[in-house]
């Protein structure tokens, strides 16, 4: 890891994925790097329905965790210092109420006054297709230095499971906070002439001469 310290808020709202966000606080636990973790309504309740982790776990995995609906939570205001925010997955409507200014809960609060403060605001915007009003409101937030980050999963480094693809975007958006974590699923410059190992290479030990 290249940088060391400082705190980082974790949003996790009620679009498809919440394992990403879950993945994220989980890598933090490796650095120093404080999570402070707030789940929405909805985004515990996509929780539960996607993965086998509790409410409970989840929030025992940070640093720190917040109600939803605590707005006197350290991270609604300016005062406290952090490197920034992501949110993990974004929701469409979360998406909106950030663009708009509309603070009707911690996440929304939270990354309000990251965006006021100027500090990182990372969103992980999971819907397809797109409508006009989606791209609008993508668009209006990248204007105010916000980064849109959807988790487009990546195949050169020819995963084998679903939790590898989720494991590199989640270092991806690590990557945006100066979070370097070492991982075997970066591109380092060599082209496969193969293509995928196949089951057999997978299961063969390499002799190597």
């Amino acid at each position: 890891m290249s940088r060391q310290g400082g705190r980082l808020i974790v949003g996790i709202t009620g679009a498809s994925g919440s394992i990403y966000g879950v993945r994220i606080v989980e890598m933090l636990q490796k650095t120093d790097v404080e999570s402070h973790l707030v789940l929405s309504k909805w985004g515990a309740r996509t929780l539960i329905h996607e993965t086998s982790y509790t409410l409970e776990q989840v929030q025992r995995m940070a640093t720190h965790s917040y109600a939803s609906q605590d707005q006197g939570a350290p991270i609604s205001s300016g005062s406290f210092v952090t490197s920034g925010m992501v949110v993990c997955p974004c929701s469409v409507r979360t998406l909106a109420a950030i663009a708009h200014g509309y603070g009707d809960n911690l996440i929304h609060r939270a990354a309000d006054v990251v965006l006021k403060e100027r500090r990182k605001l990372v969103l992980v915007v999971r819907e397809a297709p797109l409508s006009e009003v989606h791209l609008e409101n993508m668009l209006k937030l990248s204007r105010m230095g916000a980064v849109i980050f959807p988790p487009t999963p990546a195949f050169y480094h020819h995963p084998q499971s679903i939790e590898e693809i989720v494991d590199q975007t989640a270092m991806r958006v690590l990557d945006q906070f100066g979070i370097h974590l070492p991982s075997q699923n970066r591109w380092h410059g060599e082209m496969s002439v193969t293509g995928a190992p196949s089951e057999t290479d997978l299961e063969t030990p390499k002799i190597r001469r």
